[in-house]
């Protein structure tokens, strides 16, 4: 026994040892966790957070667009994703891929078979769920309903929100879109892509909130503890000067005109002159916001993102600067036809090549006639001076419009043919922005006004305001008093039997305004041929006194065919007139009050002088046509007593033989007077004015004669013109110059 003990005292010192060491390796190691909080370089509170603790998002909502009396234009609301879980630890998960991809097929936009194989290759991969795409996404709250009665084993939802567009093609290209796309942590973000979608989408994307809490291994909150909540706060709303039921009118009249004659393209704006909002917006091709059909056709606001030719809606501006100067006099006359800018260059040509002869310049104004306008820019005010109203009009630089991507204007003006192009509208290219704020300047008494879409933005949450548009006056290029007159001057555009914009009559209002027929170029450089290959426009306000909206509609390319070939004043007048018409009814703006028309009882003038009887007429207002050479007055027509309008022909018969006047542009009813009195036959061809005469003008005329008139409306008149131009000139983008439509 004794000799075993040393041998029972050595191994009691080893276990000793071992156990000291044990001692102190757990006692170093609890004393290391305290100071330093980790445990295999881990942090053990963060590892317990995130066993015990929880998270909770809150989804933030996208802000809304409205238009400016609150009427949704776009909102977020609910919708939900679908998933078909595959695997079968699952309790509930697909059994008969064959009956859910048949039922399924009947609520989703995706074939059958498509189902069945994604079904398929997901339980043969192993995958846990699959989900479908583009059709399994933004489905609504009843189809969602329809499908859970379905009862489909692992068929399940999850709630989703998505961007909602209740209008459908609206302003499309003005309000944009929003799409999700897919995050780095596989979550999906909304994001503007176009328009106010894309311009405010830091405004209207909210910031999403969460809900902390801890809570013991089974996931209930420990007791004691409150859950931390950080409220999401949604987007802020967008208020738009956009008025719902004036932007219907818009995409109606363009529905209408789009079905009818197919464009390639229209663009059309409706703004309010005392304020610069803009009321309407619209174009086509366009597209739906809430499938994107229709979007691969234009990816572009050509409102704003597209400059091109205006033609001559820009002799409104050129015209503007004439009189602010004071160098127009309407009465002045002027040899209509051509002009030659230098003696080597290459001359411009009115519209129908030839010309009318001589005229006065407010007639030119009313023909758009292109030597009339070179005139004034080059003799009466001068190429520097013209090109400081150019910079006064705002054509030098964008608007600034609260919208993307919007381009500027390019003027052309380094050549003198440059120069004179550009004051009738060709070579230089603008926006149809520019023009509504440049036109502005005409309705506004001389005040520029800045365009906006955007009214104010409003706290979601609170309603209080953030920032709110005010008008904005950015140029005075002409006086009060020159804008009157230039409103003047182009209601005759309107109402003159001369005027190219006699189709945009509207009743019970005064319309002042200019056409424009601008030429396209083509691929190749060269201007394009053919009667339809123009942009049409037309650039009015109403009512002339004081007006209350500016219109512009352009459309290109119409399919015109028959009568209608090559005159797009059809289709423009056809958005033009509903919308400026009903807008202004909408907006209750009082009808223009027209000035009554002076009436007059003729007198009996037989057996007076010819002289004191043309005085007489013409002092009450009546133009006098004389037939005859004698110096005395032995009939008359209208006779003695009749009732006559102010401007309507009086015929007088002299003593001795009857000679033919001149009736060109002389209405039918006026031809009547004549060959009643001469006691002539009477054969018509056509309608409208009269163009030609079967007996020449000073030809003595003989009772029982026949007398043929050719009649044409002045759309008629125009488009033959027009074509008789196209034939004769070149078709080169540098012959082109010579011979701008309208």
């Amino acid at each position: 026994m004794n000799k075993k003990q040393p041998y029972m005292n050595v191994g009691a010192a080893i276990l000793f040892v071992i156990f000291g060491l044990l001692f102190f390796v757990v006692l170093f190691r609890y004393f290391s966790i305290q100071f330093t909080g980790e445990a295999a370089g881990q942090p053990l509170v963060a590892k317990a957070q995130q066993k015990y603790a929880h998270q909770t998002i809150l989804q933030a909502s996208r802000g809304e667009i409205l238009d400016r009396n609150g009427e949704i234009v776009a909102e977020d609301t609910s919708a939900y994703k679908l998933a078909a879980v595959l695997s079968k630890k699952m309790p509930k998960h697909v059994k008969d891929p064959e009956k859910t991809a048949r039922e399924l097929a009947k609520y989703l936009d995706m074939d059958e078979t498509e189902i069945y194989s994604r079904l398929t290759n997901g339980i043969k991969k192993k995958r846990f769920q699959v989900e479908f795409g583009k059709a399994g996404k933004d489905i609504s709250y009843d189809t969602k309903a329809k499908i859970e009665k379905l009862k489909l084993p692992g068929i399940i939802f999850q709630r989703d929100s998505k961007r909602y567009y209740p209008n459908g093609v609206f302003a499309s290209h003005l309000v944009g879109y929003a799409d999700q796309i897919k995050q780095d942590n596989g979550t999906y973000k909304t994001v503007g892509k176009m328009g106010i979608e894309s311009e405010f989408d830091k405004e209207l994307t909210g910031k999403n909130g969460k809900v902390n809490f801890e809570s013991d291994v089974w996931g209930y909150i420990l007791p004691g503890d409150k859950q931390k909540i950080t409220p999401a706060k949604d987007g802020d709303d967008i208020y738009l000067n956009i008025d719902k039921k004036i932007q219907t009118f818009l995409e109606d009249a363009m529905d209408k005109v789009d079905k009818e004659y197919k464009p390639k393209k229209m663009i059309a704006i409706v703004a309010d002159p005392k304020t610069g909002d803009i009321l309407a917006m619209g174009q086509r091709p366009t597209f739906q916001p809430k499938t994107r059909e229709g979007i691969t056709d234009s990816w572009h606001n050509e409102a704003i993102e597209t400059s091109f030719e205006p033609g001559s809606t820009m002799k409104i501006f050129t015209l503007a600067a004439a009189v602010q100067e004071g160098v127009f006099n309407p009465n002045e006359q002027y040899m209509s036809g051509s002009y030659r800018v230098t003696n080597k260059s290459q001359p411009i040509h009115d519209h129908n090549y030839s010309g009318w002869g001589k005229i006065s310049y407010l007639e030119g104004v009313q023909r758009s006639s292109n030597t009339a306008f070179a005139k004034i820019a080059k003799e009466k005010l001068g190429f520097d001076t013209f090109r400081k109203y150019l910079t006064k009009f705002g054509f030098d630089k964008p608007t600034g419009i609260e919208l993307p991507d919007e381009t500027s204007g390019k003027i052309q003006y380094t050549y003198p043919i440059e120069k004179i192009t550009t004051a009738y509208g060709q070579g230089t290219a603008i926006t149809p922005i520019q023009q509504i704020q440049a036109a502005t300047a005409i309705a506004n008494d001389g005040k520029m006004l800045k365009p906006h879409v955007v009214k104010k933005i409003v706290n979601h949450n609170t309603g209080k305001t953030i920032e709110e548009t005010v008008p904005e006056v950015v140029s005075t290029p002409i006086s009060k008093d020159t804008a009157k007159k230039v409103r003047d001057y182009l209601e005759t555009v309107v109402t003159s039997k001369n005027g190219t914009g006699r189709r945009y009559k509207i009743e019970g209002y005064s319309v002042a305004g200019k056409t424009g027929t601008a030429s396209i170029p083509g691929s190749d450089g060269k201007y394009l041929t053919g009667a339809n290959n123009y942009m049409f426009s037309f650039l009015g306000m109403a009512p002339k006194e004081n007006p209350k909206l500016i219109v512009y509609v352009a459309v290109q390319q119409p399919e015109l065919t028959g009568e209608k070939a090559g005159q797009g004043a059809y289709p423009v007048s056809e958005i033009f007139n509903p919308v400026m018409q009903n807008s202004l009814h909408y907006l209750n703006i009082q009808p223009s009050k027209v000035e009554k028309t002076a009436l007059n009882k003729l007198a009996d003038f037989q057996e007076k002088s010819v002289d004191e009887t043309v005085r007489s007429l013409k002092a009450k207002g009546l133009e006098a046509v004389v037939l005859g050479k004698g110096m005395n007055v032995t009939d008359q027509i209208p006779k003695e007593g009749t009732t006559v309008l102010e401007g309507e022909k009086v015929i007088i018969q002299t003593d001795g033989d009857l000679t033919a006047p001149d009736m060109t542009n002389w209405s039918l009813r006026d031809v009547m007077k004549v060959a009643n009195m001469a006691g002539l036959k009477l054969s018509t061809k056509g309608k409208g004015y009269v163009i030609g005469q079967s007996i020449k003008p000073g030809t003595t005329l003989t009772e029982g004669d026949f007398l043929i008139v050719n009649l044409k409306t002045p759309e008629e008149k125009w488009t033959e013109e027009s074509s008789a131009a196209g034939k004769e000139k070149g078709t080169s983008k540098e012959s082109s110059k010579d011979i701008i439509q309208d």
